[in-house]
């Protein structure tokens, strides 16, 4: 069976779930937010601006360019569009402190980039997704509604991170006490939701690996490297490209699962992108990370 064609084997209470999933990813990663962090982009501009130009721009172009030149099935690319769209994954925060980064631009970062998402995932999904030739005429087949797009990243992203603002300006103690366990206990059942999409779909999984391994494994890279080598045309201190650049190639791919299954009907390839994104940045983040911390070490030393 064409890729383009699989609808994956998800039931209502699936999506339920991971709509509650990243409902609860979300709150426990803004936990670790303050206003002050808000305040922070502010008071220094410059690379927060990079950062986000590297993330909601140059990420989709890099992608659209991959795409144009390996011309893949069209759910496979509108889903690489779709994970470039989303805002930084909340891995993120965690690899930039094992890469000896800025750790208080990434999580400035991540405050922004998924406070924006609500109005930025669907205006770039939906621009690169309509100028691609790869991608143009499937996804006016699917007769995307905009403004219930809109509404629904608004309501998965934006609710809980207000969420998690509140709970830990009013009960601090209390937050600081369970956050940690709480940030453990979503990643974990991420992984198992991931993991199970995945054999849930296996068969689909196998016929299309090597593809998607490729796709991935080439916008990944793609993104990491840009979002590096675009920051140091700033002159920007190594600790700032090193969280730039795991900014803009660590992605928040269980938002775009959501919405294939939202607004998608479970298409195959889009799903299959996204979950295997939801693997690979975890091991390509932990790898340049741990690259990254044994280059300070030995500097250090």
């Amino acid at each position: 069976m064409n890729i383009d064609e699989v609808r994956l084997n998800f039931n209502k209470d699936s999506i339920l779930l991971i709509n509650l999933l990243i409902g609860f990813i979300m709150y426990s990663v803004s936990l670790d937010l303050r206003w002050k962090d808000f305040v922070n982009l502010f008071r220094n501009p410059k690379p927060a601006l990079i950062g986000l130009i590297s993330q909601y721009l140059l990420l989709p172009l890099t992608t659209s360019l991959i795409i144009l030149i390996w011309k893949p099935h069209p759910s496979l690319a509108l889903g690489m569009i779709l994970v470039a769209a989303c805002p930084g994954g909340n891995m993120s925060n965690f690899f930039t402190l094992l890469a000896k980064g800025n750790l208080a631009l990434s999580v400035s970062l991540t405050a922004i980039t998924s406070t924006l998402a609500f109005v930025m995932t669907p205006i770039s999904f939906l621009f690169f997704g309509s100028i691609n030739p790869i991608t143009k005429d499937f996804l006016k087949e699917i007769a995307l509604n905009p403004s219930d797009l809109f509404t629904s990243v608004a309501m998965l992203l934006l609710l809980p991170l207000a969420l998690g603002l509140c709970s830990s300006h009013y009960f601090p103690n209390l937050i600081q006490r369970v956050k940690s366990w709480l940030q453990r206990i979503s990643l974990l059942f991420l992984a198992f939701f991931i993991v199970g999409a995945l054999l849930a779909n296996f068969r689909y999984f196998i016929d299309y690996i090597l593809i998607l391994f490729g796709l991935v494994f080439f916008m990944n890279a793609a993104g990491l490297f840009v979002g590096y080598y675009w920051s140091s045309l700033f002159s920007l201190p190594v600790k700032d490209r090193r969280t730039i650049s795991i900014e803009t190639g660590i992605q928040n791919s269980s938002l775009g699962l959501a919405l294939v299954f939202l607004f998608f009907d479970g298409q195959g390839g889009m799903a299959l992108i996204s979950a295997w994104w939801g693997i690979w940045h975890l091991i390509s983040g932990a790898t340049i990370s741990y690259i990254w911390s044994k280059k300070s070490a030995e500097a250090n030393s």
